[in-house]
C-alpha cells in the first residue's frame, strides 16, 4: 500500500487549530473521538494533519468545545474544505514541499507583510535577479532545478495581480538595495522594476536606511500574512534548512511588533521611491 502524502502547512495548522480547541476547553482525545464518533486513534491524525475532518465534525467539535466565533470557525471550516489543486501542485515531487507550502500561504492570505535586509522581496524579483539568488545557494543547484525555481517564483508572483490580491507591504533594508546580484545592471534593473511595482495598486514599498541605526530581527527574512481571521495569521521565515512556519500567539505578537518597529523607522512611500531610485541611477 502507498504511503500516505505528508500533510501540508495548512493541513497541519487546521490539526493544530482542531487541538487547541479542544485542548482550551479541557476535552480529552477519547472524550472527542467519542462525540465524533471515530476511533480513538483518528483524532490524532486529525490533529496532526494526516487525515480531514467533516465540516459536520468540525462543527460538532467547535460548538461542544464551547467556541462562538462563527468567523474562526467558518474559516476553520474553509481550511478543511480547501481544494488541494492549487497551481503550485504542479510542482509536487519537482520542488520541496515546503516551497508549495508558501506559495499556498500567500494564496490564502488576505494581507502580507515581508521584511528582507540582503535581498529583494521574492514577489518583488525580476527574472534576472531571481535568477542570481538562486544561483548562488550552496550546494549548488543544476541550471534546470535553478530554471525550475526561477518559473515557480514568478508564477507565485501573480498572487499580487489576481482579482481581489492580498495588500502586500514589503519593508526593504537599504543593505538590500546595494547588493549587486547578478552584477550592475541587474541589480540596477531590480531597482527600477522595484519602483514600478511601488506604484501598483495595494502595493507598497518602504525602505529603511543604514542612517536610522538598528532595527529588530536584524539579518532576518519575515513574511508575516494574516489570515481570515486574527488567530489563523501565520509568520514564515526564511533559514538555510529551509522555510519555518510559525502561529503560536507568543510568535506571532513578535513579529507583528518586529514589523511595526520597522514600519516606524522606514521611509514614506514617496521617500523611499526617491531613495531607490537614487541609488539605482548610481549603479
Amino acid at each position: 500500500m502507498p504511503s500516505k502524502p505528508a500533510p501540508t502547512q495548512r493541513q497541519k495548522r487546521l490539526g493544530h487549530e482542531l487541538r487547541r480547541m479542544r485542548v482550551a476547553a479541557g476535552m480529552s482525545a477519547e472524550e472527542a473521538a467519542k462525540l465524533l464518533g471515530v476511533d480513538r486513534g483518528k483524532i490524532s491524525y486529525m490533529e496532526s494533519g494526516v487525515r480531514n475532518i467533516s465540516e459536520e465534525r468540525l462543527r460538532t467539535l467547535a460548538r461542544h468545545c464551547g467556541c462562538t466565533d462563527e468567523s474562526y470557525v467558518a474559516a476553520l471550516v474553509e481550511m478543511a474544505s480547501a481544494s488541494s489543486h492549487g497551481w503550485w501542485e504542479q510542482y509536487r515531487g519537482a520542488l520541496p514541499q515546503a516551497m508549495l507550502d508558501i506559495a499556498e500561504l500567500e494564496a490564502r492570505a488576505v494581507r502580507m507583510h515581508a521584511s528582507c535586509t540582503v535581498h529583494i522581496p521574492g514577489l518583488l524579483q525580476t527574472t534576472d535577479y531571481a535568477l542570481a539568488v538562486f544561483r548562488a545557494v550552496l550546494p549548488r543547484l543544476p541550471e534546470h532545478e535553478v530554471a525550475m525555481r526561477v518559473a515557480y517564483r514568478n508564477h507565485r508572483q501573480e498572487v499580487l495581480t489576481a482579482n481581489a490580491a492580498p495588500p502586500f507591504t514589503g519593508i526593504v533594508h537599504e543593505a538590500a538595495l546595494h547588493m549587486q546580484f547578478g552584477g550592475p545592471q541587474v541589480a540596477r534593473e531590480q531597482l527600477e522594476y522595484l519602483l514600478v511595482q511601488s506604484e501598483m495598486e495595494g502595493i507598497t514599498v518602504l525602505v529603511v536606511p543604514f542612517a536610522h541605526g538598528a532595527f529588530p530581527g536584524a539579518g532576518q527574512t519575515v513574511l508575516y500574512a494574516e489570515g481570515a481571521t486574527k488567530q489563523l495569521d501565520t509568520v514564515q521565515i526564511d533559514n538555510s534548512h529551509g522555510p519555518d512556519f510559525l502561529y503560536g500567539e507568543a510568535e506571532l505578537t513578535k513579529y507583528r511588533d518586529h514589523l511595526g518597529r520597522m514600519e516606524e523607522l522606514a521611509l514614506s512611500p514617496e521617500r523611499s521611491r526617491d531613495f531607490i531610485r537614487a541609488i539605482a541611477h548610481g549603479m
